[in-house]
């Protein structure tokens, strides 16, 4: 069975859509197709103009650069701040420690964590740690914001804030795809919302709602 079947999807620069489906359906897949971490069979996938399809290993952290990626469990180093789990996304990455320490307390303050950045983990809370998460996503100001299940370990009012902080984060410019199964932001969104089913996509809505 193809994980992904006739998977056809054009995002222009600076939307704001919904990716959504039952899990097993093919989101995750389609996620790791974009970030380079499955490879697809056939067909082709292209981010900004660029070719990904055959990415190599040594592209990939050029391609994560333009594609800033959340996940539902937040991934923080549990031994480092809220800063140093930020200014270690640009670390890695070889940045100078002078850029670290101008950028990362300006995505602390966007995010609305500058209050908190010599916290730890453990010493936050859910919504607060997923906020430092997007700080740290942002960094390397990513063309794309992917959010994978963000609000999947949230109560409502964290799920809230967190969406209303995306689509801020979306009228700066960056093109935010939403990986998601929580029918009521969706609804509550009226963006644009492909929904995927059995590996292909069965609606594709400009302004649409959870429907399967």
């Amino acid at each position: 069975m193809k994980a992904l079947d006739r998977v056809n999807i054009h995002i222009k620069p600076g939307e704001f859509v919904s990716l959504v489906g039952q899990s097993g359906t093919g989101k995750t897949t389609l996620v790791k197709t974009l970030i380079g971490e499955e490879k697809i069979d056939q067909g082709k996938i292209v981010v900004g103009g660029w070719d990904i399809t055959n990415i190599g290993q040594r592209e990939i952290p050029v391609l994560r650069r333009q594609i800033g990626v959340i996940f539902q469990d937040f991934k923080l180093l549990p031994k480092k701040t809220l800063f140093e789990n930020v200014a270690f996304a640009m670390q890695v990455c070889g940045g100078h420690p002078g850029k670290i320490k101008r950028i990362v307390p300006h995505v602390m303050k966007i995010v609305g964590l500058n209050n908190k950045m010599n916290r730890y983990p453990r010493e936050v809370s859910g919504g607060e740690q997923q906020r430092a998460a997007i700080a740290r996503a942002l960094v390397h100001r990513p063309k794309i914001l992917l959010a994978d299940e963000p609000t999947g370990n949230l109560d409502s009012l964290n799920a809230h804030e967190i969406i209303e902080l995306l689509l801020r984060i979306n009228k700066f410019g960056t093109t935010v795809l939403l990986v998601t199964h929580n029918r009521e932001i969706v609804n509550r969104l009226r963006r644009r919302v492909i929904t995927i089913d059995n590996g292909q996509v069965v609606i594709d809505q400009e302004v649409g709602k959870y429907i399967l």
